[in-house]
């Protein structure tokens, strides 16, 4: 029995199973992992512009509730320095300023508890400080202070309202311009904060200007108002780095920091010191693109994500917020679904290996039946304890295996008895032929003897009859020659039977002799086969 040639490529079914479920394994992890991580830098990107905008909008709120309780605070003040400007007005009574001595002024200051008085003069360049309270206002010329306003308070003294006077002033009338609290620029010590007002009375050539001290005001505003309430959201927000309150006009032009009033600055509340060139080129393109934007920046290895609000004033609210510390718990979440995930994936490849182990096990005890079938080897059975397709399929393999046992078992067994039956014919055959050839030979020699005699004695009867003319002895002549006849025709069938006889065991004996060739080589066939005889 041929047998087939080996494959060296074949890959078992163990190994491409293994292959394949590794492959899904990698790539449904990875499908995961990459699907969780987009999701989640969705969700941490959506929750930082959540936690980004209420931020904003509550500082938002917040700075419009104290501006709305600081402007109503100064104008119940412009109210009451309008009064002090109208009394101050009616106690000089119009009279020329050098008719005004600066005891008098100090004189009415202290009647109404203000903290100064100064009268600046109109000149043609300029309003200049020539009569005050305080010798440091004397030659104080508010056009070095800031040229727009020296402009807007002249013409008002024209009794005409320009709309920068407008912009730059609290409180204004026909008569009266009172300014926002600011800072003196006559102090050279600790930074005071007054609030002014520049009355006008028609007829004189001067304006009168009462200011009060207004620092306990700025005080009460920076505690109550936007820096309080900054403070105040940084303190319950730990993702906070910085909330400021920003002007982006004073950022397209710097130089307006500089000057004394408006009291303009680049942070007007919080802090801002995670600056950086794109924020200032983003605040000075808001300044026409009144849109939220948001970036995220690197600062000191930290991720800042960083939103400017724009508030409907102008200014903008300016929130960073530490990207780093906001992902953190996501990414924790998200290293713990991948890694559940994970978990989850190789617990259910271990068990699938495990039932295909056990399964290619069974397969594999089948195959091995199936190979020891195709090397003759009939004996051997398998066992597969399954309750399945492998069980049915081990049952009929051995069913076969049986089957094909008990066939060739039995054809082994008859050729046996063929190949004896064979042998003995094959021998009486030889020995009939040579007893055939003897008795041929000798009933030939006999039967010729015999004719010889026979026709002897016909000729000697025939010889006497000849003698005799008689229908009687005709009659004789007539059936001696029809028995010497049919003597000579039975030797002649006795000789053909007894030759076609000879031939016909000699037939026998060549036809006995290849059917005891063919028993011997089909035995020999059979030797190839292992066979139990245990079941028959």
């Amino acid at each position: 029995m041929t047998k087939p040639a080996k494959d060296k490529k074949v890959i078992t079914l163990r190994k491409q199973f293994t292959i394949r479920i590794f492959i899904i394994l990698f790539i449904v992890a990875l499908v995961s992992s990459v699907s969780q991580l987009v999701m989640m830098q969705k969700i941490i990107e959506d929750q930082v512009n959540r936690e980004a905008d209420f931020i904003s909008t509550s500082i938002q709120q917040g700075v419009i509730g104290t501006d709305l309780a600081a402007s109503e605070i100064e104008h119940q003040i412009d109210y009451k320095m309008e009064s002090y400007s109208k009394s101050i007005a009616e106690k000089l009574n119009s009279r020329p300023f050098e008719e005004i001595s600066d005891k008098e002024l100090i004189q009415i200051r202290d009647e109404l508890g203000i903290a100064g008085i100064t009268l600046f003069q109109r000149t043609e360049n300029d309003l200049i400080g020539v009569k005050s309270t305080e010798p440091s206002e004397i030659g104080f010329k508010i056009g070095d202070f800031n040229p727009q306003a020296s402009i807007a308070l002249d013409k008002f003294m024209d009794g005409e309202i320009i709309e920068e006077l407008k912009q730059s002033v609290s409180f204004v009338t026909n008569h009266t311009a009172i300014l926002y609290i600011t800072q003196s620029s006559s102090e050279d010590e600790v930074p005071k904060f007054y609030k002014y007002a520049y009355h006008h009375v028609p007829g004189t050539d001067y304006l009168i200007d009462p200011y009060i001290e207004a620092s306990e005001i700025d005080q009460y505003i920076q505690k109550v108002g936007p820096e309080a309430w900054i403070s105040e959201v940084r303190n319950m927000n730990k993702y906070v780095e910085e909330i400021a309150v920003l002007n982006p006009k004073v950022f397209a032009d710097p130089s307006l920091e500089g000057k004394i009033y408006p009291p303009l600055k680049k942070v007007v509340n919080g802090q801002y010191e995670l600056q950086s060139e794109s924020d200032k080129e983003l605040l000075v393109n808001m300044l026409e693109d009144r849109q939220q934007q948001s970036l995220l920046e690197v600062h000191h290895s930290n991720d800042i994500y960083k939103t400017f609000t724009p508030m409907d004033d102008g200014r903008v609210i300016y929130v960073a917020l530490n990207y780093d510390q906001m992902k953190a718990p996501f990414h924790r979440q998200t290293i713990i679904l991948i890694l559940s995930g994970f978990i989850s994936l190789v617990a259910l490849v271990l068990l699938t290996t495990s039932f295909f182990n056990q399964i290619y096990a069974n397969i594999q005890k089948i195959i091995a039946q199936i190979l020891q079938l195709q090397n003759g080897d009939f004996t051997v059975r398998s066992s597969v304890k399954d309750k399945g397709e492998l069980s049915r399929l081990s049952s009929s393999a051995n069913q076969m295996a049986s089957t094909l046992n008990r066939v060739l078992s039995e054809t082994r067994n008859q050729a046996n008895r063929t190949e004896r039956f064979a042998y003995l014919l094959e021998s009486e055959a030889d020995n009939s032929v040579e007893k055939v050839y003897t008795l041929s030979i000798e009933s030939t020699k006999m039967s010729r003897e015999m004719m010889t005699d026979v026709e002897d004695f016909l000729e000697q009867v025939k010889e006497v009859l000849e003698s005799r003319n008689d229908a009687k002895a005709k009659e004789v002549k007539n059936r001696i020659d029809i028995i010497h006849q049919l003597c000579k025709d039975s030797s002649t069938n006795t000789t053909e039977m007894t030759i076609n006889l000879a031939d016909l065991l000699r037939s026998l004996h060549s036809q006995s002799a290849s059917l005891s060739e063919i028993s011997k080589k089909l035995l020999r066939n059979m030797e190839e086969f292992k066979l139990s005889d245990e079941e028959f």
